[in-house]
């Protein structure tokens, strides 16, 4: 098993070495890190990052075999509130969770805004990390997202707890639109499994659905991203989040005259591929990501977390397709 002591060398250090910090400078990442002010003799936090030689992260390492829970936020809790800290991490070397201070100003918050297990990485988490890399290290963005993101989190785990085993209030408020009669104890048995099974295939369905959509406009992207300037590079986020528009506004207008054209500075989605009739923008080419949205008098620029935060803007987007009459 792996004591603490591994799981700062095998696990904690190049972790932070790839978001680009400088784990072997103790002026950047600073080891058993104290401060007079926590009033504990010898209490230390594994460790304190420096950022422009303010300290803006703590990160506490446990066991692998710890189960992580506020009882062990203790240190951070008390070392949070007598430093420039903005961010507080808690690490098993499996498990990380991410805190600030969002419910009280210069108090810890209990649960997280961030959690991930690194065996199991889904690919808008990276998106997430990426704002904590060195180069681009971004408070006010990081923040931005950080409450959206923690109560996200926290819905998700509710809604995975109702997929598996709903609540019989839930079976009864689903299954009162189809069922008349009684929901005697054999009934509840019956669709407490059939709202279980429901719950499912709605899930595969839709992912389903944006599979073959994306797919459907596949060769028609790399038909057009031809056309960009030279020396621009279009990544597959910018592919991914142009499809994703496409996608949306295609109940308004036809895909065929929706058109990207990459620029150094972003990513435009454009109508019968004229500057006059943008639809969107995608800025990514910076730790904080954007979508700008054209459906009022002026450019509205908004922070987005991940590709899949687009779907929040559908009716936007197709206010703004709509404009654009064929």
């Amino acid at each position: 098993m792996l004591t603490e002591e591994a799981v700062k060398t095998a696990v904690v250090l190049p972790f932070f070495q790839a978001l680009g910090y400088d784990v072997f400078n103790p002026e950047e990442v600073v080891p058993e890190f104290t401060a007079d002010a926590v009033g504990k003799k010898g209490e230390k936090v594994d460790y304190a990052i420096k950022i422009d030689d303010q300290i803006r992260i703590l990160v506490e390492c446990k066991p692998i075999t710890t189960q992580l829970d506020k009882v062990h936020l203790a240190q951070l809790f008390r070392y949070f509130t007598v430093t420039s800290a903005k961010f507080a991490v808690l690490t098993n070397g499996r498990t990380f969770h991410f805190h600030s201070d969002l419910e009280e100003p210069n108090k810890l918050d209990t649960r997280p805004f961030l959690s991930f297990d690194l065996s199991d990485v889904q690919p808008h988490l990276l998106l997430e990390l990426k704002k904590f890399e060195r180069a681009g290290f971004d408070i006010d963005g990081i923040l931005a997202t950080a409450e959206r993101l923690k109560y996200t989190s926290l819905l998700k785990a509710e809604i995975a707890k109702i997929i598996e085993n709903p609540s019989d209030d839930f079976v009864k408020l689903v299954a009162g639109k189809v069922h008349e009669g009684r929901f005697t104890a054999a009934v509840m048995e019956q669709f407490t499994g059939l709202v279980r099974s429901a719950f499912r295939d709605v899930i595969r369905d839709s992912v389903k659905n944006r599979l073959s959509t994306a797919l459907a406009d596949t060769d028609e992207v790399i038909e057009e991203v031809e056309s960009v300037e030279p020396d621009v590079v279009t990544t597959e986020e910018e592919r991914e989040g142009y499809m994703v528009v496409k996608a949306i506004v295609r109940e308004v207008i036809k895909p065929s005259r929706v058109v990207m054209r990459d620029q150094k500075s972003y990513c435009g989605i454009l109508v019968d591929d004229n500057n006059r009739k943008p639809l969107a923008r995608l800025h990514f080419n910076r730790a904080t990501k954007y979508i700008s949205l054209f459906d009022g008098e002026v450019e509205d620029k908004i922070i987005i977390e991940s590709i899949d935060h687009i779907y929040d803007f559908t009716d936007r987007l197709r206010a703004t397709a709509a404009k654009y009459p064929e």
